[in-house]
């Protein structure tokens, strides 16, 4: 059965210095809190994996946690670049970040095969693509049945994934609503696995039977963070602060300003505070 405990503590015994870790959420349920956290107890050496890395990457790398990053497309969604990843990769800023890249379905599929156990993940892709040229892990295979040339990228079986989620019932059971992304593949490739939630209930009875659930026994840990996908959105609890996006290009252009906006509003932050940016939030709309 999985752990409730405070997401201090959770992050604190499950992941260390030196981790491959991912902090899922595709658009939508974004463990913010949990990669904030992450922040302010100071981890290093992270190889971060992610398939659309966005604004909290980019918090972490120019915060310097992150020694490599695995990812398919990087971004400040509907904006445009990331600052401090560009930063890092063209002035080695706060340090020299090495980057591993592949396309949505790439990493999609390397998840799966980590979640089913294999050590590559098999499918067609890359064709006519150029990535391949500077990746080494992108390899090409013969299928042994149809001759038919197919892609092969290594599974990933990350040693820690967060992600974020609207309920968790007494039992650890966790529920994801919305567009899910890969965070389910992610938690059952993972080695452990820790999700943030909304709030938590008493059981899922009254559910349709075919909603996303992750089992308690595939989490470790469960911390209860009102708001800790901000400022990206939780399908049925709050919105998308869109604000918050467009500020980062310009807080993420500086260094100065970049710091102070960490010390403020992450490093000097609590995990309670998430409800009240929501809060907010809700009280604009």
């Amino acid at each position: 059965m999985a752990r409730f405990v405070p997401l201090s503590q959770a992050v604190a015994e499950n992941l260390c210095n030196g981790d491959s870790v991912a902090f899922e959420g595709f658009t939508h349920l974004i463990p913010t809190a949990a990669a904030h956290e992450a922040i302010r107890q100071g981890f290093r050496d992270l190889t971060l994996i992610r398939m659309t890395p966005d604004v909290v990457y980019d918090q972490m790398i120019g915060m310097g946690l992150a020694r490599k990053l695995v990812f398919s497309y990087a971004g400040n969604p509907g904006v445009g670049l990331l600052r401090r990843l560009r930063d890092a990769v063209e002035n080695g800023f706060p340090h020299k970040l090495e980057i591993e890249e592949h396309s949505h379905a790439a990493m999609a599929n390397a998840y799966e095969a980590g979640a089913a156990g294999l050590p590559c993940a098999i499918f067609r892709g890359y064709r006519g693509a150029e990535l391949a040229r500077v990746n080494p892990n992108i390899k090409f295979i013969k299928c042994p049945f149809t001759g038919e040339s197919l892609a092969a990228v290594p599974a990933l079986r990350p040693d820690v994934v967060f992600i974020h989620a609207q309920k968790a019932d007494r039992k650890g059971n966790v529920l994801v609503e919305g567009i899910v992304g890969i965070q389910k593949e992610a938690v059952l490739a993972a080695k452990r696995a820790v999700v943030t939630v909304e709030e938590v209930v008493d059981d899922f009875s009254d559910l349709h039977p075919n909603l996303t659930i992750l089992p308690h026994w595939t989490v470790t840990d469960i911390a209860v963070v009102p708001g800790g996908a901000h400022p990206s959105y939780t399908h049925g609890y709050y919105a998308r602060d869109n604000a918050e996006y467009l500020k980062w290009d310009k807080i993420a252009a500086d260094r100065e300003l970049f710091r102070d906006w960490m010390q403020k509003n992450v490093l000097d932050a609590t995990p309670e505070d998430f409800a009240g940016r929501v809060e907010k939030l809700r009280d604009a709309g």
